[in-house]
């Protein structure tokens, strides 16, 4: 007879949707959730900042659940639940019994960027899942022989590349990993080729949208490593690594990374090692975000939960092993899901001494940016309508929005229906793309740190008509005036190409 306890990729699985279906309604919606839902709108096979397959999610949930939020973030939810339930499996299939795959699922049920994912929709929602799926397969089709499984890689690649571009790394560093390894006879045979093929194939009309358009995101990718983002050195990049994963976790993935490169059990899985220090340099190099290699962190989690229950055979101090990572979950659960109310976040914030960060050169409040981006949007759009109800008829018709961004922007295109607002413009990431919908300049709305003197620059009249001020918002986001500007010098088409603005 089965036992609940055997099943633990089942009931850590229900335990992490049960979780997010509880907390994933809190705060309100983030920055790049409005703007994937305009996305959604404007349905392609691509946009500047990413693939088709989040905007389409987002298009479904928007028709399925109108505005509501939890809607917005269902399947985030589900792919959390299935990352977990999918590590305690790996375990697993790594050779581990009962208690490896409780750990491995537990750790990654308290790894504090995977419970963020599974919060936000976002291009990151699905990647951990999809990393963690590729990897599985990677290792059924290396070490069984087993023709299917490049194909399953194959799907799951182009899948992945449908929703963001950052499993092209993870494929590339496992390529390196087994060329060093003596498992690189594979690529004398054609199965390899045949599922590069199968991923190119599913990711083709998206390649085909990013030429035909320039290849916007590598110009968007230029701008993130030429300046935007934060450049860490070795250590610092490793210390992020550990505060990205949650400090209790890093014995068992260290562990795992340990077992993965000199362990002959793991001896034909010694290319998940270099892939891994392949992606760290990488990343570094690039200046990518902390949590850009997140998803290779599943199956190291899944590799040192096995790791310590071979060298732990005391049920007394597996146990150990288990409270201390959940304690360590709970710890942090508050930065990674919005469960307790904003006044008293930032006090449990204060009294742990963690401050938040950002893998941005960004100015920080006393919120993390990813809390701080989900205020501040409803009041923007409520501002804005009481302005445009205010003009007469005929400066309606001609008035615009004129964001400074897509969150913005995002914001009126997705609050705005009350006041029956006309449609956005910015010349930010996409939205540059969609131009400026046929308006002027004539009459403009738009959010400012600018004086009078400077708008007068580019415009003949500007009348301030009211103040943002939100404490929790960004503070790039707070703290802003909104104009009324008339008359633009120069109209929007003729200057569109220079306000284009990618990053």
């Amino acid at each position: 007879m089965i036992r609940p306890s055997d099943r633990p990729a089942l009931l850590l699985g229900a335990a992490t949707l049960t979780l997010h279906l509880w907390a994933n309604g809190g705060y309100d919606f983030f920055r790049d959730e409005l703007y994937f839902i305009v996305c959604g709108r404007h349905l392609a096979w691509g946009y500047v900042d990413q693939p088709p397959l989040v905007p389409l999610i987002a298009r479904a949930a928007q028709t399925l659940f109108g505005n509501s939020l939890l809607g917005l973030r269902l399947v985030p939810a589900l792919g959390a639940a299935a990352l977990v339930a999918l590590s305690a499996d790996a375990a697993r299939r790594l050779g581990g019994g009962i208690f490896a795959r409780w750990l491995a699922g537990l750790a990654v049920l308290t790894v504090p960027v995977f419970r963020l994912d599974g919060l936000l929709l976002s291009t990151d929602s699905l990647q951990p899942l999809l990393w963690l799926a590729a990897t599985l397969a990677l290792i059924e089709a290396v070490e069984r022989r087993r023709p299917a499984a490049w194909y399953a890689l194959g799907a799951v690649a182009g899948i992945a590349m449908l929703d963001k571009y950052m499993i092209a790394f993870f494929l590339a560093a496992a390529a390196i990993g087994l060329v060093l390894t003596p498992e690189r006879r594979i690529f004398l045979r054609p199965a390899p080729w045949l599922a590069a093929g199968l991923a190119l194939l599913i990711a083709l009309p998206n390649l085909l949208w990013q030429q035909t358009h320039g290849w916007p995101f590598l110009e968007l990718g230029a701008a993130a490593a030429g300046g935007k983002n934060v450049a860490y050195s070795p250590v610092d990049w490793l210390v992020q690594q550990i505060v990205t994963l949650g400090p209790a976790t890093a014995p068992i993935w260290l562990t795992g990374l340990a077992s993965f490169a000199f362990r002959p059990r793991f001896a034909a899985a010694r290319w998940i090692a270099i892939a891994w220090a392949v992606l760290m340099v990488v990343m570094m190099l690039v200046h990518g975000k902390p949590y850009y290699p997140a998803g290779i962190y599943p199956i190291l989690l899944a590799g040192g939960a096995v790791a310590i229950e071979a060298a732990i055979r005391n049920r007394a101090a597996r146990l150990a092993v288990a409270a201390f990572t959940a304690l360590g979950g709970l710890i942090i659960l508050p930065f990674a899901l919005p469960i307790l109310p904003v006044d008293r976040f930032i006090a449990y914030e204060d009294a742990i001494g963690l401050k938040p960060q950002s893998g941005e050169k960004l100015a920080l409040g006393a919120l993390p940016q990813y809390y701080a981006d989900m205020f501040g949007w409803r009041a923007m759009a409520a501002a804005v309508g009481r302005a445009y109800q205010a003009l007469p008829a005929e400066d309606q018709a001609r008035a615009v929005f004129f964001a400074g961004n897509y969150g913005e922007a995002g914001a009126i295109d997705v609050f705005g229906g009350p006041w029956h607002l006309p449609p956005a413009i910015s010349g930010h990431n996409n939205y540059y793309l969609w131009g400026p919908d046929g308006h002027d300049g004539s009459v403009v709305l738009r959010f400012s740190r600018a004086s009078h003197d400077e708008l007068l620059e580019a415009y003949e009249s500007a009348e301030p008509l009211a103040r943002l001020e939100d404490p929790y918002a960004m503070p790039y986001e707070s703290g802003l005036t909104l104009w009324l500007c008339r008359n633009r010098r120069v109209s929007l088409a003729e200057q569109w190409a220079a306000i284009k603005h990618y990053e």
